[in-house]
Order: structure tokens, then C-alpha cells, then sequence
């Protein structure tokens, strides 16, 4: 082919590609996924089962960096100030829904910040207590907390975590006065449980699983409407002392507002692929939860839906940022 062809066939084809809305070459480089929370959480968890498989099907390495602190706020507001071309993402969980109605300001607009790429999965929490605490059920653990007000603690990963919302949820429907403890993460929270420094935790079921069965941590019920695969001996919170209650983890991907839809579109084909591959599957089975899949404008409205859910609940158990 002689060179003056060659050069047309070069800008016909890059002509193409932005007509077709193809981002060229994209990704050509190394993408980092913010995970606002330290290492050792749900969040974690799923950040780095997703990110390996991820980096896998784009062709580039997928970097978890882990941005605790302010019960995801820091490592959102890092992620939102992040140029809008695909190399930043964040994990996200239920706990992004909590900060409007924690906090009176935020340092981004969690309807406006963000360009939804897609949603992950979803698991119940755990009502889950040091092994020595002498109960063996919901019922007794309620028992033990309104014979002994104001002595029992709850170690949560951070004020408006889903560990502190779904505790305090807890101790609101029970009536009972347990003190809350925030801790900078849910591996710290879940390690001083173990350590005996703190009592009780509700950490979603894909981080207790592997505690519980080694015995290092005493499962009294999950949050589920019914009982879940990986722990079908432990009853539901619900069916074992306090009826109706329920308190549910979900994760997703965001990427800052602004990014081009052909990089959306991308990342969200990358992540359903992943998303449904057996190996995905089974691991989140196995660690009691499961995988959802959704379209990126279907997950922007669960998000909006969610925010709404969430302020109700903030409002009537009186929660505020401490």
C-alpha cells in the first residue's frame, strides 16, 4: 500500500472510532481503583476480587489504593477531584448513601459527583459477638443488654459505616443501650472484637464467614429476609429476637463525572464480564453474597433510591456525625 493510502486509511479509522464513540487505546495504562476504607473491610474484599479480574479482561493492571477515614468521605472526595478519564475509580458501598444524612456538608455532591459504571454485588451483615460473651442468641444478647445498660459496646468501621447504621439500627428496634465505638475501618473494628476490646460488630457476611468458622468469632443471626447458603444453621435476626429487622451491604463502581460514555461503556462490558464468570461467582456464594448485575443509568437510580431509603433511617434513629 503506498503511504499517501496508508495515511487515509490511518484517519478514516481514527475517524471511526470517534464516530462509533471508541475511546483509541483506552485504557494504555494502569488504573487506580479508591477503596475509601482501610485494608481488611468489605469493602476491601470485594475491591481487590474485582480488581485482579478487572486488570485481567482491560489489559492493565488495576491498583487498589486504600483512602480510609471519615466513614468513606476521604477517599470519595479524593476520588471525585479525580480527573474524569477513566484511570480513577471508585468502590464504593452502602455507606456512600449515608454521608448526606450524617454529615451537614460534603466536600462532593454524591448525586452530581459521579458518573455510575456499574453495580457488583449485594450480602446481609452479621450480628456477630466476641466467642466469650455469655449469649447464644439474639434473645439473649438483648437480654444481657437491658440487664446491664450502657456496659456492652459496638465496634463499628467508622461513623457512617454500614457497621454503625446497621447497629444502630439494631439497638434502636431492640431498646437496649449499647455504646457505639467507631473505629477507623472495619479490620480494626473486627480485630479489637476478636481481641475482646470490644463486644459486638455487625460486619457484612463476606468479611465474618472465614472468622466465624474458625471460631475466633460467635455468629448469633444474619440480616437477611431468609437465611443465608453459607451460614444456613445461623437463624435471621428477624426469626431469632427482634422481628422485621433487616440491614443489607451492597457494592459498585463509580468513576468521577465527566468521563466519556465510550469509557463507561468499556469499563461497565469489562466489569459484566467479570461479574459473570463462575470463579466471581462462587467466591461471593461462598462468602454470603451475591452477585448483581444493572445497566449504568439502572444504577444510578438504585443509588438515588438508596440515599433517600437511608436519610429515613438516619433521621429516626437520630444519627449524626460524632
Amino acid at each position: 500500500m503506498k503511504p499517501a493510502r496508508v495515511l487515509v486509511a490511518i484517519v478514516f479509522s481514527l475517524l471511526c472510532g470517534i464516530c462509533s464513540g471508541q475511546t483509541p487505546n483506552y485504557p494504555s495504562r494502569a488504573l487506580r481503583l479508591i477503596v475509601p476504607f482501610p485494608p481488611g473491610g468489605s469493602n476491601d474484599i470485594v475491591g481487590r476480587m474485582i480488581a485482579a479480574q478487572l486488570g485481567e479482561r482491560l489489559g492493565q493492571q488495576v491498583v487498589v489504593d486504600n483512602r480510609g477515614g471519615a466513614g468513606g468521605v476521604l477517599g470519595t472526595e479524593l476520588a471525585a477531584k479525580s480527573p474524569p478519564d477513566g484511570y480513577t475509580l471508585l468502590l464504593i458501598s452502602v455507606a456512600y448513601a449515608f454521608g448526606p444524612a450524617l454529615y451537614k456538608s460534603l466536600p462532593y455532591d454524591p448525586e452530581k459527583a459521579f458518573a455510575p459504571v456499574a453495580m457488583l454485588g449485594t450480602g446481609p451483615v452479621a450480628l456477630t459477638v466476641h466467642p466469650a460473651l455469655p449469649v447464644n442468641s439474639v434473645r439473649e444478647l438483648i437480654a444481657l443488654a437491658k440487664a446491664k445498660p450502657g456496659t456492652l459496646n459496638y465496634a463499628s468501621a467508622g461513623v457512617g459505616s454500614l457497621q454503625h447504621l446497621a447497629g444502630a439500627l439494631f439497638m434502636s428496634q431492640a431498646g437496649i443501650d449499647v455504646v457505639h465505638i467507631p473505629y477507623k475501618g472495619g479490620g480494626p473494628a473486627m480485630a479489637d472484637v476478636m481481641a475482646g476490646q470490644a463486644q459486638i460488630v455487625l460486619p457484612s457476611m463476606i468479611q465474618v464467614i472465614p472468622l466465624a468458622k474458625s471460631g475466633r468469632l460467635k455468629v448469633l443471626g444474619t440480616s437477611g429476609a431468609s437465611r443465608s447458603a453459607a451460614l444456613p444453621g445461623v437463624p435471621t435476626i428477624s426469626e431469632s429476637g427482634l422481628p422485621g429487622y433487616e440491614a443489607h451491604n451492597w457494592w459498585g463502581m463509580l468513576a468521577p463525572a465527566g468521563v466519556s460514555q465510550a469509557v463507561t461503556e468499556r469499563l461497565h462490558a469489562a466489569v459484566s464480564e467479570v461479574l459473570l464468570s463462575g470463579e466471581t461467582r462462587k467466591r461471593f456464594e461462598t462468602e454470603g453474597a451475591e452477585v448483581v448485575s444493572m445497566s449504568p443509568a439502572e444504577f444510578g437510580r438504585f443509588i438515588a433510591e438508596e440515599l433517600v431509603k437511608w436519610a429515613k433511617v438516619a433521621r429516626a434513629a437520630g444519627l449524626k456525625a460524632e
